[in-house]
C-alpha cells in the first residue's frame, strides 16, 4: 500500500485514501492495543492503583514526546506542500530542521522533568496512594522520551512521503516489543511498575531503530549535512503549524490535570482508575477514525500545494463520510458491550459497577466527531495555522475544560462524563461552520459538496 509522492496528486481519491488510511489505522490500532494491553496487565497483575498511576504519568510523557508529533505534523504539512509544488530542496531542509528541533527540544524538556519530577507528578494528580507506583513508573520511561519524540516526528514524515505501510510497521514494532517485555518483566520477573516502564522504554528505542533504518535505506528524502542547518523561514513555518498540534496536546495535558484532580476530589483513587480505563478506550476504539485523519493529511496537503482543489474537496468529503460510518459502529459496540469491556481491565467491584455508564456517556456523541477531526486536519494540511489552532483546541480547550470545571459543582462525578458529549457537539458545530465556509470560497471551483 505504498505510494510515491507524485501519486498523491494523480491516483483516484477513494483508492488513495484507502491506501493511506488502512496502514495508518492498523498502526494506530497496534499502538492503541499496546497501551490497552499495558493497562490490562498492570491492572490485573499489579492492582487497580497501577492504572491510576499510568493515568497520571502518561500525560506527562506524551506532553514531552508530542513535541515530536507536533513538529512531524506541522513540518509534514510544509513538506507535503513543498513536494506538491516540486520544491524538493525545501522539503529536504524541512526534514533536516525537524530532526534537529525534535531532538533538542525533547532533551530540554526531559531534563526539566527529571529535576522537577515530584512537582510534576503532584500537578498531574499523583495524590495519596497513587504517588508511589507513579514514581516507579515515571523515571525509567521519561529517559526514553527523546526516542519516542523522534519516532513520532519520523512517522509523520514517512506518511507525508506516501509510505503509509512503513509508518504502520513503525507503530507495530513498539507494540509487539512492549507486550512481550511486559509479560517478561511484570509476570515472570515480578518487576512491577518499574518493569512496565522498562518495557515501554525499550519498545520506544526499537521503534527509533526502525525509523532510522527507513530514512537511511528507503526514503526518497536523502539528506546531506547542509540540510541540518537551521533555516529561519522554514523553522518559523514549521513552528507555526507545529504549535497547533503541540497546543492540542498541551490542552489535553491540562485537561488530564483538571479531570484527575476533580475526580479525586469527588470520588478518590477509584474515580481516577475509572477515567484511566475510559481514556484508554478512547485511544483504542477510535483508531480507524484517527487512521483516516492521518491518511487524509498528506493527500490534502500535497494536492493543496499543487492547487488541485477539486481533489482536496473530494478527499475532505470522502474522509468525513467514511469516518462517520465507522464512528457510528464504534458507538453501537460501546453501547452494547460496555460491561464486558470494563471487566477485561479489573476485578475491582466498585470500578466495575461505575465505569460502564460513564463509558457510554463519554462516547455518546462519537458518531459526529469526524467533521471536527477532518475539518481541523484540513486547515492544518492547507497551512492555515490560525484556523487549524482554533478548531484543534475547540473541543478540549474552549468547551471540555470549562464544562469539567463547572458541571461537577451541580452534577458531581456525572458532570465530568456528560461534559464529553456536550463538548463534541459544540466543537463539531463550530468546525462544520468554518469548513463549509472554506469549501464554498477557497475550493469554490469544485463540484458542489454535501456540506
Amino acid at each position: 500500500m505504498t505510494v510515491t509522492a507524485d501519486e498523491l496528486g494523480t491516483q483516484d481519491i477513494k483508492k488513495l485514501l484507502i491506501k493511506q488510511a488502512v496502514p495508518s489505522s492498523i498502526g494506530i490500532l497496534f499502538m492503541s492495543v499496546n497501551i490497552l494491553v499495558d493497562t490490562i496487565f498492570v491492572g490485573q497483575w499489579i492492582g487497580s492503583l497501577a492504572i491510576a498511576a499510568v493515568t497520571v504519568v502518561l500525560p506527562i510523557t506524551f506532553l514531552i514526546s508530542s513535541l515530536g508529533m507536533a513538529i512531524g505534523v506541522g513540518g509534514g504539512s510544509v513538506l507535503s506542500r513543498a513536494l506538491g509544488s516540486n520544491h524538493k530542496e525545501k522539503a529536504l531542509y524541512t526534514f533536516g530542521n525537524q530532526i534537529m528541533m525534535t531532538f533538542l527540544l525533547s532533551c530540554v524538556f526531559v531534563i526539566f522533568g527529571l529535576f522537577f519530577s515530584d512537582e510534576m507528578l503532584l500537578l498531574f494528580g499523583a495524590k495519596g496512594e497513587i504517588m508511589k507506583p507513579a514514581k516507579e513508573f515515571f523515571f525509567p520511561i521519561i529517559i526514553s522520551v527523546p526516542f519516542l519524540a523522534l519516532c513520532m516526528m519520523g512517522n509523520n514524515i514517512i506518511r507525508a512521503e506516501g509510505k503509509a505501510k512503513f509508518a504502520m510497521i513503525a507503530m507495530i514494532i513498539p507494540a509487539f516489543v512492549n507486550i512481550v517485555l511486559d509479560i517478561l518483566f511484570i509476570k515472570v520477573m515480578n518487576l512491577g511498575m518499574f518493569g512496565s516502564a522498562l518495557a515501554s522504554a525499550i519498545s520506544y528505542f526499537m521503534c527509533f531503530v526502525f525509523v532510522s533504518w527507513f530514512f537511511v535505506f528507503k526514503s526518497e528524502l536523502k539528506l546531506k549535512a547542509r540540510h541540518f542547518k537551521f533555516k529561519i523561514p522554514i523553522v518559523k513555518e514549521i513552528t507555526e503549524l507545529s504549535f497547533v498540534t503541540f497546543s492540542r496536546q498541551g490542552v489535553v495535558s491540562i485537561l488530564a490535570i483538571i479531570i484527575n484532580h476533580t475526580l479525586y476530589s469527588y470520588g478518590g483513587e477509584h474515580s481516577v482508575v475509572i477515567y484511566g480505563i475510559i481514556s484508554r478506550m478512547l485511544m483504542f476504539a477510535l483508531f480507524p477514525i484517527l487512521g483516516i485523519t492521518q491518511g487524509f493529511l498528506p493527500i490534502a496537503g500535497f494536492n493543496y500545494g499543487a492547487m488541485n482543489y477539486e481533489r482536496v474537496k473530494e478527499s475532505v468529503l470522502l474522509s468525513i463520510k467514511y469516518a462517520a460510518f465507522l464512528a457510528t459502529l464504534i458507538f453501537v459496540v460501546i453501547l452494547i458491550f460496555a460491561k464486558p469491556i470494563v471487566a477485561i481491565f479489573t476485578t475491582d467491584s466498585l470500578v466495575m459497577a461505575q465505569t460502564p455508564e460513564a463509558l457510554r456517556w463519554v462516547f455518546a456523541a462519537s458518531p459526529i466527531i469526524s467533521i471536527q477531526l477532518i475539518g481541523a486536519a484540513y486547515f492544518q494540511a492547507a497551512g492555515k495555522a490560525k484556523k487549524a489552532l482554533l478548531l484543534t483546541l475547540s473541543k478540549q480547550g474552549f468547551f471540555l475544560i470549562p464544562l469539567v470545571l463547572i458541571l461537577p459543582n451541580f452534577l458531581g462525578i456525572f458532570g465530568v462524563w456528560i461534559a464529553f458529549p456536550i463538548a463534541d457537539v459544540l466543537s463539531t458545530i463550530l468546525t462544520g461552520y468554518f469548513l463549509k465556509k472554506e469549501m464554498n470560497t477557497k475550493l469554490i471551483q469544485t463540484t458542489d459538496g454535501i456540506l
